[in-house]
């Protein structure tokens, strides 16, 4: 029985290190890259995702980073693209409109970051402090 107990917990700490993304553990802001011209910045340096939605006027929605790790800021809705920066936990982020993708954890949502920052978060590990649109395509 022990050993069940302890493959879940090897199990679940590898699916947090997978979403958490594959990048440094130390967080940079997400136009950190951009400013330093690393092959990141340069894949999102082109138009914004065809699903970003109009830009809120003063009331953009804000959600606050909840991980234990760096939350990783990816390109599409998924694990598995590119990896444009982290997010350190306790974070307070602009939330542009949310999407769905991938399931991570149970929660298929990501959220689209706002105020010019490009990339998408997982919803799981965000929790919003006021109510978040979907993306109209």
């Amino acid at each position: 029985m022990y050993r069940l107990r302890t493959g879940r917990r090897v199990a679940s700490a590898l699916a947090v290190l997978v979403i958490a993304g594959s990048g440094p553990l130390a967080a940079a802001p997400a136009g950190a890259a951009q400013a330093a011209g690393s092959p990141a910045a340069s894949s999102a340096a082109g138009d914004p995702p065809a699903t970003r939605s109009a830009k809120a006027p003063l009331g953009e929605p804000k959600g606050k980073v909840v991980s234990r790790i760096n939350l990783s800021i990816r390109e599409e809705p998924t694990s598995h693209s590119a990896y444009l920066g982290g997010l350190r936990p306790g974070t307070v982020i602009p939330l542009s409109c949310k999407v769905r993708g991938e399931n991570v954890d149970g929660n298929n949502l990501w959220y689209l970051l706002g105020d010019a920052h490009p990339g998408y978060v997982a919803a799981r590990y965000v929790e919003n402090q006021s109510p978040v649109p979907y993306c109209q395509c």
